[in-house]
C-alpha cells in the first residue's frame, strides 16, 4: 500500500506541473492585453523562457537525484515552481513574467528525475511499466485541468471584482490565476516530505557526494561555468571559446534582425551550453559520445524529432488564443455550445479536455502500432512517426481554416490523437541506437532536441509570422514548412537503421579504445 500512496501523491506532483506549465495558453489573451504584448512575444514566454532552462537544469538535477535524497529534491522543486508560479501573478513587466517562467522551468526540471527513480525503486519489475504508466497520465490530467481550471478562476475573479482597483493587492484575473494556482503546490510540499525515501540511507552509507556530482555537471553545460570546465582539459577552451563566438555573432544578428532580443539572447544561451555539453560528454565518455553526437544519422533524427514537437508545441498552445479570437470576437460575445459559461471557459473546457483526450489515447495507440509494426519490419517506429507527421497535416490545416467553431472543436482531439502518435516511437528509436548503459543520455539528448528544436521555437515562430502576416492562422500554417525536411530526415535513417543497431557494440568499443588513446 505505501508504494501505491507514493505513486499517487507523485503523480498528483505532475498533474500539478502541467497545471503550472500550460496555464499561460487561456491567460495569453489577457496578458497580452494588460502588459500590452505581441504574440512573439507570448511565445517567448511559454516556450523559450521554460523551454532553455527546463533542458539544461534537466540534465545536472538527473544526476543529483541518483546520489541526493529524492524525496527532498521533489520538494524542493515543487516548492520552487510554485513559489514561481505565484509570483507571476505579480508580474507588471514582461520582463518579469520573463522571469518567473524561468523559474518555473528550472524547478520542474527537477521532478521527473527523481519520481521516475523512486517508483523504480518501489515496484517490483512486474508491476513497474504500470506504475510508471499511471505516472505519466498525470501529464494529460493535468493538460486537461489547466485550460478548465484557469478560465473558472479568470471567471469568477471578474465576478467578484469586475475592477482590479477593488480587488486584491489590485490583482487582475489573469495575476490573480497565477497567484492562487501556486498555493497547492505549496501544500503539496508537505504531503510530498512525510514521504521517506526507501533508498537514502544507503545512498548516505555508500558515501555519495551529491553536491559535488551536481557541481560537476553543471560546469558542463551551465555558461559561464563551461568555461572553467573547458578549460581544465586540454586544449578544449580554445574550442569552447570558438563556438561561443559563432554562436554569440549569430544570436545578435537574428537579434538584431528581428527586434526580439531577449528570444534569441536565451537561445543562442541555450545552443551555446548543449554545444558545450556535448564537447564535455565527448572528453567524459568517448564511446556514447560518438554514438550520438558523433552518428549523424542519430543527429539528423534528433533535430527532425524537435522538428515535429515544432509543430504541436505550437498548434497546442496557440489552439485557445486562436479560438478566441476567430470564434468569439468583441467583448459581448456569447458562448455557443454550453450553457452558463463564458467564451473563456467553453473553449478552455472544450480545447482542453479534447487535447487531453486526444494526446493521452494518441500516445498510447502510437506505441501500439509502432511495436506491432516493428516486429514485422524494423523500420517499423520510423514509418508510424511519418504516417504521424502525414495524416496531421491535413487535419491541422482543416482545424484552423474552418469558419465553423463546431469543426473546429470537434477536430482537437481528432487532431491531438494522430499529431501525438509519433512521440512513443521516437525515444525508443533513439534509445535502439546505443547500449543500454547510455539510454539516460540519449533520453537526456532527445529531450534537448524536443525544446531547443521544438519549444523553444516553434510557439514564436508562429507568434512572429503570425504578426508580419496579420494572421495567426498563417503563422501556425507557415510551421509545416519543416515537414518536408523531417520526412527527408525519417527516410534516410530508415535505410541506416538495422545497420546502425547491428554495429552499435563494435563502435562503441572502437570509440572507447580511441577515447583512451587521447
Amino acid at each position: 500500500m505505501r508504494a501505491w500512496f507514493v505513486l499517487g501523491v507523485l503523480t498528483l506532483v505532475y498533474v500539478i506541473s502541467f497545471i503550472d506549465r500550460q496555464i499561460l495558453s487561456i491567460l495569453a489573451e489577457s496578458i497580452k492585453l494588460d502588459l500590452r504584448l505581441n504574440d512573439a512575444q507570448l511565445g517567448f514566454l511559454y516556450g523559450t523562457a521554460f523551454a532553455i532552462f527546463y533542458a539544461l537544469f534537466g540534465i545536472p538535477l538527473g544526476r543529483l537525484a541518483d546520489s541526493w535524497n529524492r524525496v527532498w529534491m521533489v520538494a524542493a522543486g515543487l516548492i520552487g515552481w510554485s513559489l514561481m508560479t505565484s509570483l507571476s501573478g505579480f508580474a507588471s513587466t514582461f520582463a518579469i513574467l520573463a522571469i518567473a517562467r524561468v523559474g518555473v522551468g528550472i524547478g520542474e526540471a527537477s521532478t521527473s528525475p527523481a519520481a521516475y527513480s523512486l517508483i523504480t525503486d518501489l515496484f517490483p519489475q512486474r508491476r513497474r511499466a504500470t506504475a510508471l504508466s499511471i505516472y505519466t497520465s498525470g501529464l494529460y490530467i493535468g493538460l486537461g485541468l489547466s485550460l478548465p481550471v484557469g478560465g473558472m478562476l479568470m471567471t469568477l475573479w471578474k465576478t467578484y471584482f469586475p475592477s482590479p482597483a477593488a480587488a486584491p493587492l489590485g490583482l487582475s484575473a489573469w495575476q490573480a490565476t497565477f497567484a492562487l494556482l501556486g498555493i497547492p503546490g505549496l501544500l503539496m510540499s508537505a504531503v510530498v516530505l512525510a514521504i521517506r525515501d526507501p533508498e537514502w540511507e544507503q545512498r548516505r552509507i555508500a558515501g555519495a557526494t551529491p553536491w559535488r556530482r551536481l557541481g560537476d555537471e553543471l560546469s558542463t553545460i551551465v555558461p559561464p561555468l563551461t568555461l572553467f570546465a573547458a578549460s581544465r582539459r586540454r586544449g578544449e577552451l580554445r574550442i569552447n571559446l570558438a563556438i561561443l563566438a559563432v554562436v554569440a555573432i549569430l544570436s545578435a544578428a537574428v537579434a538584431w534582425a528581428s527586434g526580439d532580443v531577449a528570444q534569441w539572447l536565451i537561445y543562442g544561451t541555450g545552443v551555446y551550453a548543449v554545444a558545450s555539453w556535448a564537447q564535455a560528454l565527448r572528453h567524459r565518455d568517448r564511446a556514447t559520445f560518438d554514438l550520438l553526437w558523433g552518428t549523424p544519422v542519430v543527429v539528423a533524427l534528433v533535430i527532425a524529432f524537435g522538428a515535429i514537437a515544432f509543430i504541436t508545441y505550437s498548434t497546442g498552445f496557440w489552439a485557445s488564443p486562436y479560438a478566441l479570437r476567430t470564434f468569439y470576437e468583441g467583448s459581448g460575445a456569447q458562448s455557443r455550445f454550453l450553457q452558463d459559461t463564458t467564451p473563456l471557459q467553453e473553449v478552455s473546457l472544450l480545447v482542453g479536455w479534447g487535447s487531453a483526450i486526444g494526446s493521452a489515447f494518441g500516445v498510447i495507440a502510437g506505441g501500439l502500432v509502432a511495436d506491432f509494426w516493428r516486429r514485422r519490419d524494423p523500420r517499423g517506429r520510423i514509418f508510424t512517426i511519418a504516417g504521424s507527421v502525414i495524416l496531421s497535416a491535413p487535419l491541422t490545416a482543416v482545424m484552423f481554416a474552418t469558419q465553423q467553431p463546431l469543426t473546429f472543436f470537434a477536430l482537437v482531439p481528432l487532431t491531438t490523437f494522430v499529431s501525438s502518435a509519433w512521440s512513443g516511437a521516437a525515444i525508443a528509436t533513439i534509445n535502439d541506437l546505443v547500449l543500454p548503459r547510455m539510454r539516460a543520455t540519449a533520453g537526456a539528448t532527445f529531450l534537448l532536441g524536443m525544446s531547443l528544436v521544438g519549444l523553444a521555437l516553434g510557439p514564436y515562430v508562429a507568434g512572429k509570422i503570425g504578426m508580419a502576416t496579420g494572421s495567426l492562422r498563417v503563422g501556425i500554417f507557415s510551421l509545416y514548412i519543416v515537414a518536408p525536411f523531417t520526412l527527408a530526415v525519417l527516410w534516410f535513417a530508415s535505410r541506416r537503421l538495422v545497420e546502425l543497431e547491428e554495429t552499435r557494440e563494435s563502435r562503441a568499443q572502437a570509440a572507447s579504445t580511441l577515447g583512451r588513446g587521447d
